[in-house]
């Protein structure tokens, strides 16, 4: 008998192919907005629209860190805001748990639990989710 997912993993799994549309060379994250088991949005880590991506120009490199990309958990976000979809008491699921101004950006844009998979680099999220009710879960990386 073949084996099924879980929800947890099934969503994980699609939130890995989203990440293969990124357009950062230094990270390829993929995003996934849910609730009660319907997709409502994805993102992936990129450029700014109508801006050229750092695969053709190279990054944009401040602090370490690339600065001409749109995080995936915001731009799952932003585009369920731009097309009028509800995303308040949804999941996100991640392949790498997120910047502490993306899980702003998840606090205060409603969403209730973060399933991620690879930690990255910001502990901050982990108290203040206690605090604020957000449930964060590590699913571990996705099955390649």
């Amino acid at each position: 008998m073949t084996h099924r997912a879980s929800w947890d993993d099934y969503f994980m799994n699609i939130a890995k192919v989203v990440s293969s549309r990124a357009t950062c060379p230094r990270k390829s994250v993929g995003a996934v907005i849910v609730r009660d088991k319907v997709i409502l949005s994805t993102g992936y880590n990129g450029s700014l629209r109508g801006m050229p991506h750092c695969n053709d120009v190279g990054c944009m490199i401040e602090n370490g860190h690339c600065v001409a990309t749109v995080h995936a958990e915001q731009n799952a976000i932003l585009h369920a805001a731009r097309h009028g979809v509800n995303i308040d008491g949804a999941t996100c699921y991640v392949t790498a748990s997120p910047c502490w101004n993306c899980f702003k950006s998840i606090a205060n844009s409603g969403l209730v639990r973060v399933v991620y998979g690879e930690f990255y680099r910001d502990e901050r999220i982990f108290d203040v989710s206690k605090k604020i009710g957000i449930d964060l879960l590590h699913l571990g990386a996705p099955p390649a």
